[in-house]
């Protein structure tokens, strides 16, 4: 968890041969798995964000190709702490019937 701007920016072209550049975020945990960094360009600079959890780790997705595609509410999830793989969607409250 050393590297800076520079360092990630240059590990998305060199590691996973993207564009640090194109607006997507790129996320890093540290080995640990309490500490993570996410790396955005937001068109006019890159943007760099880091969480320590005091408590638990994050829970990391298994990567088979060297990067995944996460939906924003399972990367809310993995951001806040939470087991985002457990996530159920609640189902609907059943509706009174008419009299």
């Amino acid at each position: 968890m050393r590297k800076g701007f520079d360092g990630l920016a240059a590990s998305v072209q060199q590691v996973l041969a993207r564009d640090p550049f194109c607006g997507h975020l790129f996320l890093f945990r540290s080995k640990k798995a309490d500490r993570l960094k996410l790396l955005w360009w937001d068109g006019s600079g890159l943007c760099l964000f880091a969480k320590r959890l005091e408590t638990g780790r994050f829970v990391w997705p298994r990567v088979e190709e060297g990067a995944i595609i996460l939906t924003p509410a399972q990367l809310a999830m993995l951001i806040e702490g939470l087991d985002w793989r457990r996530a159920v969607l609640a189902e609907d409250p059943p509706r009174p019937t008419a009299m």
